[in-house]
Formats: structure tokens, C-alpha cells, sequence
């Protein structure tokens, strides 16, 4: 199990580690080892059991991030990974759409009991139009699929097949993980904001959340630090601009970005509204799936925190399968809470998770898709030994 404990040396030793100018202590450097111990004893067999090229991990422990680079971005040339290196983040992407959403509502551009033919013209009076706008973003609108069909190429064939779907159950009833489902949300939070989805986050959202090298489209000037990803074969892929794409599996971000995002979720009273408003947005609760409770971008896990859980709530039938739930009323997640999220795309696997009331996140990007019990076995694994680590006592912030 995670249990509670403090970390103000840990939070030292990550302030020190991250420090060029200041020297750090035996006891912080005795930190710092032992942290760098406890990551790379959970990574390093995952990299060499799963072949994968590159990863960046980034830890934050009362504030304060470290960092841990291994391997190559790019085996040709060889480029090693930094904490600057830009990741394909698959699904994690929908915790951005998600954030996205919750802040055009904070500033009343639309609201999470809107249905979708509001927007689009195209679905009013469909079956799906009977969903509301927060149902799509939680799964729950019509037993959506997985992908949006080969066949549908573009936004006008997107709404048309999305016009004519016949839902299987009723809103509200069953979760079926859905990137058209979370990519029509996330276009239709883009339209009340008035721009396209990349300018949205582009423009918008990373800005405020002070995210300088976080992309939908990766710009010229930041392509070098963009790593490859290397699909089963070991050949070098990248993502591919299907429809719904950005708002479902799109961003590209690093160790970096990612972390102080991490940060931004751990501790949202330091961001000014409506952004403050968007971030606790994404962190209520509203349907009970199996192990565990789906809100907007995140999925939440109650404590006890136990690895089998977390499997369970990762496992391919909460992703392939159609899973009955029970409506929740609306509130932040209680005291230990786990907030975690997965992202794949052809070459690149990724996994966030944090506890808010302890003040501690991961985030583990790579440039291959390796599975995701690995991932989160490796950051349970990590997460539960910094916890369990005896620290002195520091104050409540």
C-alpha cells in the first residue's frame, strides 16, 4: 500500500538536485542517490524487457521535481533523452481536452449539461444529441467506439456517421472508452472558445498554464527536440492526423512541461481563475466504473491505494468493453486519492499519476508502446517506496 508520510527532506534533496548554483549537503546528496536508486530500480528492467529506446521520467515531491533521462530519443542519429525531449502522450492528451473544457465553463462559454446539436448543427435531434456534453467527456454519451471508423476521413463524415450512430444503451448507463466520444468534446470546447483545438491549447491553455513547449502541431524551431517513437517492428514512427486526433491522442510534450502540469493539478490553488476553476474542474468525480471513478481527463482511484486495483481500473476490458456504472454525486475526490491517466499512440507510451493530498506525482514518457501494466506497476512501484520513505515532519500548506 501507498501510506501517508511527509517529505521535506525528499522535497530538499529535489530542490537541491535541480539547483546548479547551490551545494547541496551530504544528507541531500544521500537524498538525491537514494531517489535516483528507487526510480532507476523500477525502469531500467522495464526498458530492457520491453526493448524501449528512450524514457524521461519526472517525479514532484512537495513542489519540487527531479528528473531521470535514459536512452535515445532517436537511434538514428543518436540523440540522448532530456527532460526537454517532446513525447507523443497518446490518451494523456484527454486530460488537457478535458482541462480545456472546464475552462471555457469557468468563463461561460458553455456548460456540462449542454447537448452537443447546440454546437453542431449537424447532430441536433440525433440519438446522441439526447447525451449531455459532460457524458461525452466521461464516456458515457452512447456506447461511442473506441476509434472513429477507417472510413470517416474528415469533420463532415465525422458528423455525419456521429448523426446516424444508434447508441446501444441509454446516457448515462454504461462507460465505453471512446476517442470520438472525449474528440467531439473537445471540438466542441474549442468552438465555444471561438478558435480551432490546437490554437485553443496552443493560444489558451498551455499559456496560462505556463507551458512553453507543449504542442498539437510541432513547430519547426521545436522539431529537433521531437523524439521518435518506434513501433513493434523497431521502425521510427510518428502519429498520424486522423480525425479527432488532437483532442483525443495529440499533444506532444516533455518531462518537463508535463511535471509542472502534474504540479498545477497537485496544488490548484496557486493558479489565478478561471484557470484554478478549469484544473478542480477535472478532479470531481462523477461515475463509480469497477475500481474506479471516472472524472473528466482523470481517472480517480480511492484510497487503499493497491497495485491489483490499478491494474484492474488499466486493464484492456475497462479500455475494449462497454462497463456498467453508478452516478456519483459530484464532488472532489476524498483524502488520498490517486489520480492517474495512460496515453499510447503507434510508438510512444506514456503514464501521470499524482496524490493530491500528498503532494507527490510521476510522469513517465517513452518512445515506444510498451503495456501499460508495466507502466503502472513501475510507477507504483516507485510511488509507494518514496512514500514509504521515513521523512521528517513539515508543515501543512
Amino acid at each position: 500500500m501507498i501510506v501517508r508520510r511527509s517529505f521535506h527532506r525528499l522535497a530538499m534533496a529535489l530542490a537541491c538536485a535541480l539547483s546548479c548554483t547551490l551545494p547541496c549537503t551530504s544528507a541531500t546528496a544521500a537524498d538525491a542517490s537514494a531517489i535516483r536508486a528507487i526510480v532507476d530500480g523500477a525502469v531500467r528492467p522495464v526498458m530492457a524487457q520491453h526493448g524501449v529506446p528512450g524514457m524521461a521520467v519526472a517525479v514532484t515531491v512537495d513542489g519540487q521535481a527531479l528528473f531521470f533521462n535514459y536512452g535515445l530519443a532517436s537511434k538514428e542519429p543518436a540523440v540522448p533523452v532530456t527532460e526537454h525531449t517532446l513525447f507523443e502522450l497518446g490518451s494523456i492528451s484527454k486530460t488537457f481536452t478535458a482541462t480545456l473544457a472546464t475552462y471555457a465553463q469557468a468563463q461561460g462559454k458553455l456548460s456540462l449539461d449542454d447537448h452537443p446539436g447546440h454546437y453542431i448543427a449537424q447532430l441536433k435531434g440525433s440519438a446522441l444529441d439526447r447525451a449531455t456534453l459532460l457524458e461525452l467527456g466521461t464516456y458515457t454519451a452512447a456506447n461511442l467506439p473506441l476509434q472513429v471508423p477507417d472510413a470517416v476521413q474528415d469533420d463532415a463524415q465525422a458528423f455525419a456517421w456521429l448523426g446516424a450512430w444508434q447508441p446501444e444503451a441509454a446516457p448515462g448507463t454504461q462507460r465505453r472508452y471512446s476517442n470520438p466520444s472525449i474528440g467531439l468534446f473537445g471540438r466542441i470546447a474549442a468552438m465555444a472558445l471561438g478558435l480551432d483545438f490546437g490554437e485553443a491549447l496552443e493560444r489558451q491553455l498551455f499559456p496560462a498554464l505556463g507551458l512553453a513547449h507543449s504542442h498539437v502541431r510541432v513547430p519547426d524551431s521545436a522539431m529537433a527536440n521531437y523524439a521518435w517513437g518506434y513501433d513493434k517492428d523497431g521502425k521510427p514512427v510518428r502519429v498520424r492526423p486522423d480525425v479527432f486526433a488532437p483532442e483525443s491522442y495529440g499533444v506532444k510534450s516533455s518531462a518537463a512541461d508535463m511535471i509542472r502540469f502534474i504540479q498545477a493539478n497537485i496544488d490548484p490553488r496557486r493558479l489565478a481563475a478561471p484557470l484554478r476553476q478549469a484544473v478542480e474542474g477535472t478532479q470531481v468525480g462523477y461515475y463509480q466504473v469497477g475500481p474506479m471513478v471516472q472524472g473528466l481527463g482523470w481517472e480517480q482511484y480511492r484510497a487503499p491505494l493497491g497495485l491489483e486495483r490499478l491494474l484492474e481500473g488499466n486493464s484492456p476490458a475497462m479500455v475494449e468493453q462497454a462497463n456498467p456504472v453508478a452516478k456519483l454525486t459530484p464532488m472532489p475526490a476524498p483524502a488520498g486519492a490517486l489520480f492517474n491517466k495512460t496515453g499510447a499512440t503507434r510508438g510512444f507510451g506514456a503514464y501521470a499519476a499524482f496524490i493530491q493530498d500528498r503532494r507527490i506525482g510521476i510522469v513517465m514518457l517513452a518512445n515506444k508502446n510498451y503495456p501499460i501494466s508495466a507502466r503502472v506497476t513501475a510507477a507504483h512501484a516507485i510511488l509507494e517506496q518514496l512514500a514509504s520513505e521515513p521523512r521528517k515532519k513539515t508543515s501543512a500548506r
